[in-house]
């Protein structure tokens, strides 16, 4: 792994050091900017509205992705292989592109909107897209495939001798779920919970396209800041606070994944 570490390392570190040069104000090692940041309302609002956002998208995304990898962990390997497909298949197309045939679907005259207006026969505009609403569902949509792949790889992993003898020893399909499938697929669960809620932190297309005013998050407040009002130091501390955020998750999940290779490796 040595040579990517350090092809990744030269592309990624130089980039964030000048961010974090610019956050201090450059030669001038000022942490003025952070101690606007902090004290800003717009700030504390705006870390409030990510916080919950990614953390209702990893829920929604966990929920969705735990159902989808229980159907697909059921199925044969040939047909799994091919259901998979299906799931990976937002990875190949532009978030971009996925962002605008959602305001398609969910618009004001969209799809859903078009056909609940043909069902009831009246006009019917439900605000779908431009909210929380259609922000969720975006969210949800990108997600989703990174919360299978890991609770999948849970599942498939479970032994089929534990399920027979649970249901030999008189488990129904509910207990034999709730005390085999979930506290054995947890370390899945707990993997995808984390890398959601970090992919969302940083979510910027997503709020900009089918969220609201009400819903940007702090990507969308660095964006404002370095092209809005030309605040770069400001704007690089948000960055700083943002990757320092991702790094408060990153850490106790790597330590934690640790700590399950050496009890593993005693075993």
């Amino acid at each position: 792994m040595s040579p990517a570490i350090l092809i990744a390392a030269a592309v990624v570190l130089p980039p964030l050091l000048y961010v974090l040069y610019t956050s201090v104000d450059g030669s001038a090692m000022s942490f003025a900017s952070y101690g606007e940041v902090v004290t800003s309302s717009l700030f504390r609002k705006t870390l409030t509205t990510t916080l919950v956002i990614a953390c209702l998208s990893s829920l929604l995304s966990l929920l969705l992705g735990f159902l989808v990898a229980l159907h697909l962990a059921r199925q044969p390997a040939r047909r799994r292989t091919i259901l998979m497909v299906l799931v990976i298949l937002p990875f190949w197309t532009s978030i971009l592109v996925k962002c605008f045939a959602f305001t398609i679907i969910l618009g004001r005259d969209g799809i859903i909107n078009g056909i609940l207006s043909w069902i009831f026969d009246s006009t019917i505009h439900l605000p779908l897209v431009l909210n929380r609403v259609g922000l969720l569902v975006g969210m949800t949509n990108f997600l989703i495939p990174l919360v299978v792949l890991p609770v999948l790889a849970s599942l498939l992993a479970i032994d089929e001798a534990i399920y027979r003898a649970a249901a030999i020893m008189g488990a129904k399909p509910g207990r034999i779920f709730w005390t085999v499938t979930v506290p054995l697929s947890l370390p899945g669960l707990v993997v995808a919970l984390l890398s959601s809620f970090m992919m969302s932190l940083g979510a910027f297309i997503v709020p900009a396209l089918l969220g609201g005013p009400q819903d940007q998050m702090l990507s969308n407040l660095v964006d404002f800041y370095n092209r809005e009002v030309l605040d770069w130091p400001k704007a690089a501390a948000i960055s700083v606070v943002l990757l320092g955020m991702v790094f408060i998750f990153t850490v106790p999940l790597a330590l934690w994944r640790r700590r399950k290779v050496w009890e593993a490796a005693r075993v």
